[in-house]
């Protein structure tokens, strides 16, 4: 009887497994492919990109990014999943090159819209000319503060087919959001929360008059809110695309990284432990890096780099299990053309093409750079200032001040050293006026020492540049407030006179006392003179050539020293 009890449990074990009734096979997590950028910057075109080779540790200099070679790798990585996930960390425009800006970049939004772009937060360079003209971007039409350039690429203008995020951007008067906080996205059945956020302190890099009416509030606070509102929209995936960075001495693509620094540091201590990716941006400094739990990533700026992000996904719970990133260079015929997005930029090229090529003048070498020396010095700021100073003589002005946030790319016109229009114009793109005012030695020394007690100040990111014939020397071991040494600010070689006025000129973001130099604000007998920052410095160009004395060096003039 026994035997045949066992018999019988064998025939219907063999019976259940004939049926299909083994163990099912585990279910496999969900990976979710994304791509991020920030501060694209209307780049349109391949730029030089030049890092340090992580392998050799030599630099490289090679041409990198524009929509073409943009528009090639996304080709190429959603044939390999068509579900793939863009997104942006603001400053997709502003700042940006003659062939976006000359159009009131349209272009590139109408571009990144062509790439396939999900949603971006806005950045400080989306608020450049204003909350009406951001919101025209965003929504469309022709109603603009900047006539002569809107609808004028082509008739109308539909707008972003992404959508630009701002969670802690609201209306002064009503407490209510300009623009959505998030948006959710799905993807192989997962719901996915893009929250965007801007840097807090957005109104010490923007026009004053620009975000009159708006307030922005903490990162933290406005992006933990919508992740709980996301969270009871059925969202179980979390990113956050945030227009704020650090900075770290690590290669752009040094894997999960160490050494990040900044403000992003901070504002990622303070999230709700559900958002674990952060896809940051405006320090323009490429990073894959780990802080705890957490990935926070940047890719440099003007589409050099993409960050291909994969995300593995718990299958039963939908939630966030593992982070791989890998920081890529984006080279020009790495992967075969998008036929759709080179169309697009040949016209757009042709239409601009009259104005880009337009001869300028001679200048003395192939580059004028940015490269600051180690007392703060460029051989570019020296040549912009004394753009801006012979400008202005006229009106009595004696010394020029800008600022390295201002000069946006290097004067590189290569072997030929003829400078086109448009080589100039993405040196200066923001076409801020020149403002004259009167300052005494002594409110003079106060500026100077304010480049010291900035928010995040160092030599090479915070130093005022400055005209020919002013000069100064500064102690980096004495503290914040005393650095410049007794008798070492001259004007043509004379100390200056504490009690004496002098006329200066800066464009019209410093004079409001912006970038964090409060000082400008203060000057007496204020004019803006109208002339157009760039205009200054073509002219210049032109003038020296006229002049036998082609502008522009590899070095600098030696007018900021350092030392005791």
């Amino acid at each position: 009887m026994k035997n045949n009890h066992l018999s019988l449990c064998a025939a219907l074990a063999a019976a259940c497994l004939l049926a299909g009734c083994a163990t099912p096979p585990p279910v496999p997590p969900i990976e979710l492919n994304l791509v991020a950028f920030n501060d694209f910057h209307g780049h349109l075109e391949a730029t030089k990109f030049s890092y340090t080779d992580r392998a050799s540790g030599r630099p490289v200099s090679i041409q990198a990014g524009g929509i073409a070679a943009i528009g090639a790798a996304l080709k190429a990585w959603r044939q390999e999943d068509k579900d793939l996930i863009f997104v942006g960390a603001g400053d997709l425009v502003g700042a940006s090159p003659a062939m976006s800006s000359m159009w009131a970049d349209e272009p590139s939004i109408t571009a990144l819209g062509k790439l396939g772009l999900n949603a971006s937060s806005v950045g400080n360079h989306e608020f450049d000319a204003g909350r009406a003209e951001l919101l025209r971007q965003q929504y469309g039409g022709c109603a603009s503060p900047r006539p002569a350039k809107a609808c004028q690429l082509a008739p109308g203008f539909a707008g972003a087919p992404f959508r630009y995020l701002a969670a802690n951007v609201l209306d002064s008067a009503t407490g209510k959001p300009i623009l959505p906080a998030y948006t959710i996205v799905e993807a192989k059945g997962v719901k996915v929360a893009l929250i965007g956020a801007v840097l807090r302190d957005t109104a010490s890099v923007v026009m004053a008059s620009s975000i009159v009416g708006l307030s922005f509030t903490d990162e933290a606070e406005a992006v933990n809110r919508a992740v709980l509102d996301a969270r009871a929209q059925g969202a179980t995936v979390f990113v956050l695309m945030i227009h704020e960075g650090g900075h770290t001495v690590e290669a752009f693509d040094e894997p999960n990284c160490k050494q990040l620094k900044g403000p992003i540091v901070d504002i990622a201590g303070k999230l709700d432990p559900a958002l674990r990716l952060i896809v940051s941006g405006h320090t323009h400094n490429g990073y894959q890096c780990e802080l705890g739990t957490r990935v926070i990533t940047q890719a440099e700026m003007g589409g050099h780099a993409l960050s291909r992000i994969k995300l593995t996904l718990d299958p039963a719970t939908r939630t966030l299990r593992q982070i791989a990133v890998r920081n890529v260079a984006v080279r020009p015929g790495q992967y075969p053309a998008d036929p759709a997005i080179d169309a697009y930029l040949a016209t757009v090229k042709a239409r601009s093409k009259d104005a880009l090529t337009r001869p300028v003048a001679r200048i003395a070498v192939p580059t004028v750079g940015r490269v600051a020396s180690k007392s703060g010095e460029t051989a570019l700021g020296d040549l912009v200032t004394d753009a801006f100073l012979a400008a202005t003589r006229a009106q009595g002005v004696q010394i020029a001040f800008t600022n390295m946030g201002g000069i946006r790319k290097d004067l590189d016109v290569g072997d030929d050293l003829s400078a086109e229009y448009g080589e100039a114009q993405i040196v200066l793109p923001f076409a801020n006026t020149l403002v004259a005012m009167d300052m005494t030695g002594a409110e003079l020394r106060a500026l100077l020492e304010q480049q010291w007690m900035r928010a995040h100040a160092d030599a090479k990111h915070s130093m005022l540049q400055v005209s020919h014939g002013f000069s100064y020397r500064w102690n980096p071991a004495a503290p914040a407030g005393k650095r410049l040494v007794a008798g070492s600010v001259k004007l043509n070689g004379e100390a200056l006179d504490d009690n004496k006025s002098y006329r200066i000129t800066t464009n019209n973001f410093l004079a409001d006392g912006g970038d964090g130099f409060p000082q400008f604000a203060k000057g007496r007998n204020r004019v803006d003179t109208q002339i157009v920052d760039l205009d200054a410095f073509v002219a210049h160009l032109a003038e020296a050539e006229r002049a036998g004395k082609p502008a522009g060096s590899h070095s600098t003039a030696g007018r900021i020293e350092q030392g005791k």
